[in-house]
Order: C-alpha cells, then sequence, then structure tokens
C-alpha cells in the first residue's frame, strides 16, 4: 500500500539531535589536545622520574604536543571531507557562480 508514496532515495531522515553531535564532536576535539599534552607531560615525567634525564620530560611533552597536532590534522581532513560535498548543494552555487556582491552595493 506504501508503494504509491513518492520518496527520494537519497535524502534520509535527519536524526533528532545531530546538530548537538556535531557540537560536542567539536569539543571534542579540544578536550583531546588537552588530555594529549597532559598524558605526554605524564610520560615525560615518568622517563625522567626513572632515568633521572631532564631531557626524558621534554620528549614526553613534545610526543603530546605532537600528537595533539595530529588529532587537530585528522579533524581538519574528517572537517573538509564534509564541506566537499557542499559544492554541488543549490544553496550554496549562486555565490559560487557569481561571487558575493552583497558588499559591491554600498561604493
Amino acid at each position: 500500500m506504501s508503494d504509491n508514496v513518492n520518496k527520494d532515495e537519497n535524502t534520509e531522515p535527519k536524526p533528532k539531535h545531530q546538530d548537538k553531535i556535531v557540537a560536542l564532536d567539536s569539543l571534542s576535539l579540544g578536550i583531546s589536545i588537552v588530555a594529549a599534552i597532559i598524558i605526554g607531560f605524564g610520560v615525560g615525567y615518568g622517563l625522567k622520574q626513572l632515568t633521572g634525564y631532564t631531557w626524558a620530560l621534554w620528549v614526553g611533552i613534545a610526543w603530546g604536543i605532537a600528537a595533539a597536532i595530529l588529532n587537530i590534522y585528522r579533524a581538519y581532513k574528517k572537517a573538509q571531507k564534509v564541506y566537499e560535498g557542499m559544492e554541488n548543494d543549490p544553496r550554496y552555487a549562486y555565490r559560487a557562480k557569481h561571487g558575493d556582491k552583497s558588499f559591491d552595493d554600498e561604493d
């Protein structure tokens, strides 16, 4: 009986709380940056206590900073993939073809 209903196969219903999930995903990036640096510091401090070398602390901190940069890079690539799909969206096609002319009228 539902064969008479026209449904677009490409559109799926949006989850109810999708905007909140996206916001939490962005928040988790900030938390992961801090956590990576703290974990790196902890590893470096532990190595310093085991070995007695101060440079081991700095190696741990550098390792944490590198992990934080890797997290930022992964989030950037994920966001880039999402925004690549927007270039064919008709809501954004006009500005892509003709530019933003709202500021040209003020001259």
